[in-house]
């Protein structure tokens, strides 16, 4: 199974996207600055926001200090603006403890004005209220979203119990250590710092804003903050997070990074401004008031998903250790960096990084390369990185599933089902289930033409809707073929998704008998007509709709088998010989051989079909002589 959480190590090469980023942040010596790293769900924004962390810390010659702010995880339990200015002043006040022997008087009271200023804004409500948007010259008007205080290195995914208990450990842990910071000053000095009753809420916040901004040049830190999961929050809390930045943007030595899908932000600001007109223009210029630097996390191409796809196997590979691993991953990301001069990451190229390959790992390998094209253009995956994990972890899971209940499949079957299951058309799938559940032996037996066409065989009839587009298209032509494969096993083991509905589960044991009758009918039978009979009315329209549904499977109607099972039905219900009826009319004319004709002209349902017939332009010239010849007979 492969983690659904973000990572430090890049597959994809995106190393380069995150060191550009941090070039821009160390560039701006100080200057403020606030960058945006934007995409959909799951193209992997948490793992690129942890590479620029780590190319950050890489750096030589400054001092930065991180403030991971996570909205999601505090949601529904606290204030949104008033959590983030503690957590902010608890990495200030930290750093300030622990240089508070090189720092000067005037230094030190600054920064023990901080937790000052926002333990008295938290208890006159400010923080969380109204005036907060009035005195900071806002715009929109704040919920109360929730969260608590924390400092970073606390998120690692899903929020649990024990999560919070740290959270909430640390964030009064950060307090009492700037509390007592705070209590070393003089009162006198406290007052000065801005704790004064008199001091009115603007200038409280605009002092706060200034005691922020020179501990910080004191300090001489950059102060980066990383808020992350911001388009998992309720539009709410987003907006109320958005705001909050509002207070520490643009002060010198502070660098904010934002993590969110841009279109999630939008509906956002959509949402709130749910009584005024809103144009795209006026949603993307607040957006844009927010980010000086958007960057986005590029899509993943056929390249890519290729080399994710077989660096997931690779990690996964037991016979490997880390440190080969690893050299493997930076030779692979090296490689896409030349994809463009017509490098290629593919199965020579990484089983040739891998000391005498193991099959099991070429096998996957060659599997990376085959489904890698229609997992980068399915307009349900897309070359989602959440979502190829997703996919692979589901078919890890099935595989499992036939070893431990001794279902005998094969993985490259399971595989083609799950790529069908996830990425192709509902109705399609449907009609395949259908087949397999009719079918004797399991059988999708009306697949063999398409398959055929699908790899280049003219002879056989074009793709009709919904199979002619080009993922059904591409699917049909992957290896293996499924038209001659029992898929019964693999479909069982995949039943959390589709039920599987057996002959069994809708029929009597007495109808299932009279169905295999008629399925093994080679000639009419007045002993299956009476058994036929004796079934209630419900029951023949359900043999019906199966017995035609095999008989969709004939390219040549003058007398094949099915056609015996189905005069049966036609003579014991009316309403199976208006299926009946229904159905043959629907017969394509190439289709139609002057063989059907004495057979259909013994019953007066047949005599009605062949009437239809010859009122076709296109019918063949023999077969509208046979019928010609039978109506003088009759």
């Amino acid at each position: 199974m492969w983690s659904d959480n973000e990572t430090l190590r890049d597959l994809v090469n995106f190393s380069h996207v995150a060191e550009i980023a941090a070039e821009r942040i160390v560039g701006a010596k100080g200057e403020p600055i606030s960058l945006g790293i934007s995409g959909d769900w799951g193209v992997g924004k948490s793992s690129m926001m942890k590479l620029l962390r780590t190319s950050l810390e890489a750096r030589e010659g400054v001092d930065i200090r991180f403030v991971e702010f996570n909205a999601w995880l505090y949601q529904s339990y606290d204030d949104a603006r008033a959590a983030l200015m503690e957590t902010i002043t608890a990495t200030v006040v930290e750093q300030a403890v622990e240089k508070k022997e090189t720092l000067s008087a005037a230094a030190r009271k600054r920064a023990a004005s901080l937790f000052g200023r926002v333990k008295k804004l938290r208890l006159l409500g400010i923080a969380g209220s109204a005036l907060f948007d009035y005195v900071t010259q806002g715009q929109i008007m704040p919920w109360v979203a929730g969260g608590m205080a924390t400092m970073g290195g606390l998120f690692d995914g899903d929020v649990t119990g024990d999560d919070l208990k740290k959270v909430k450990e640390l964030a009064v842990d950060g307090m009492k250590k700037g509390e007592e910071f705070l209590d070393e000053e003089k009162p006198e000095e406290k007052a000065e710092a801005g704790t004064a009753e008199t001091e009115t809420p603007r200038k409280a916040i605009q002092a706060f804003r200034d005691d922020l901004e020179a501990t910080l040049a004191e300090l001489n830190i950059t102060l980066v903050v990383l808020i992350d999961d911001l388009d998992r929050c309720l539009p709410k809390t987003a907006i109320a997070t958005l705001e909050a930045m509002r207070l520490f943007l643009f002060l010198k030595h502070t660098a904010f990074v934002i993590a969110a899908d841009e279109g999630m932000i939008r509906q956002a600001v959509r949402t709130h401004f749910d009584d005024v007109a809103l144009n795209d223009d006026l949603v993307t210029n607040y957006f844009d008031k927010l980010i000086q630097l958007p960057i986005r996390v590029p899509p993943l191409g056929t390249h890519e998903v290729r080399a994710y796809l077989m660096m997931l196997f690779i990690d996964n590979e037991a016979s490997l250790d880390a440190g080969q691993k690893e050299a493997i991953r930076l030779a692979v990301c090296l490689r896409l960096g030349e994809t463009w001069k017509g490098g290629r990451v593919d199965k020579a190229f990484v089983s040739g990084l891998v000391p005498n390959c193991p099959s099991g790992l070429l096998n996957r390998l060659a599997l990376a390369e085959r489904i890698a094209p229609i997992l980068t253009t399915s307009p349900n995956v897309r070359g989602n990185p959440r979502l190829i994990k997703r996919f692979l972890n589901t078919l890890s899971m099935r595989t499992s599933m036939a070893r431990i209940q001794k279902v005998t499949v094969d993985e490259e079957v399971l595989v083609k089902l799950l790529l069908f299951e996830r990425c192709g058309d509902k109705d399609a799938y449907a009609e395949m289930l259908r087949a397999v559940n009719e079918s004797e032996d399991g059988y999708a037996e009306f697949l063999a033409d398409m398959e055929a066409r699908s790899r280049g065989d003219e002879t056989k009839p074009p793709l009709e809707k919904p199979w002619n587009d080009a993922f059904h298209a591409n699917w049909l032509s992957l290896d293996p073929a499924l038209a001659g494969r029992d898929l019964r096993g693999a479909l069982y083991v995949g039943r959390e998704s589709h039920p599987i509905i057996s002959r069994a589960d809708e029929l009597s044991s007495d109808a299932i008998e009279v169905l295999d009758m008629l399925l093994r009918m080679n000639s009419s039978s007045s002993t299956v007509d009476a058994e036929v009979a004796r079934l209630t009315n419900p029951e023949i329209g359900r043999i019906t709709d199966k017995i035609l549904s095999k008989a969709k499977q004939e390219t040549a109607w003058g007398t094949p088998t099915i056609l015996n099972a189905m005069q049966s039905l036609a003579g014991a219900s009316p309403v199976a010989e208006a299926s009946v009826v229904a159905f043959l009319s629907e017969v394509p004319s190439n289709q139609i051989k002057a063989g059907i004709v004495p057979r259909l002209s013994q019953t007066d349902w047949g005599r009605r079909v062949l009437t239809s017939f010859l009122a076709r332009g296109d019918l063949t010239t023999q077969t509208r002589k046979a019928i010609a010849a039978a109506g003088k007979t009759n």
